[in-house]
Parts: structure tokens; C-alpha cells; sequence
């Protein structure tokens, strides 16, 4: 069932890791994200604003070759999978 909640933060688990291995854009990724509705609705409002907001900066380091102060892409990642983390031991029943 793709509409679960665990379903999605699962998917959610994948394509952050494609990202991270270059296997996934970072406008994949936000897509990816910002479609997992079921799991955005399970969870406190916050998560989707943190959630949104991080993958918005993910995109925007999309367009700089280089790490830079604001937009270091392997801390960006560092806090997605600190979101991941947290959604999964605040998703009720899991």
C-alpha cells in the first residue's frame, strides 16, 4: 500500500540515499519528497516545514559546483537523514 505512512518514509529512506550516491538530482529528490503526502499528514506540521525547508536548500546547493558556507550539501544530507531518523520514531505505530 503506497499511501502508508511507513511506505512513503521508506521511499522517502531510498531516494535520499540515491542522492547521496549521485544516482538521484536533487530536484528528484525534493520531488520525492514533497509527494510522500500520507507520511507528511502523519506527522506533527513541523516536520513538513523542516522537511520542505531543508530540500529547498538542497536545491538551491544543486546550483553551486562547489561547497559553500551557506549551502554545504554533505551537512544538508547530515539533516535529511536526521529528519528520516526522527519522522520514523515519531510515525505513530512504528
Amino acid at each position: 500500500m503506497p499511501d502508508h505512512p511507513a511506505t512513503q518514509l521508506a521511499t522517502l529512506q531510498s531516494a535520499l540515499a540515491a542522492h547521496g550516491q549521485g544516482d538521484l538530482s536533487a530536484t528528484a529528490l525534493g520531488d520525492t519528497a514533497r509527494a510522500q503526502q500520507a507520511l507528511l499528514a502523519a506527522l506533527p506540521p513541523r516536520y513538513g516545514e523542516v522537511l520542505l525547508n531543508l530540500i529547498d536548500r538542497l536545491e538551491a546547493s544543486a546550483l553551486f559546483t562547489e561547497e559553500s558556507c551557506s549551502f554545504s550539501r554533505s551537512s544538508l544530507l547530515d539533516h535529511l537523514q536526521a529528519w528520516v531518523d526522527k519522522a520514523r520514531s515519531a510515525l505513530p505505530g512504528a
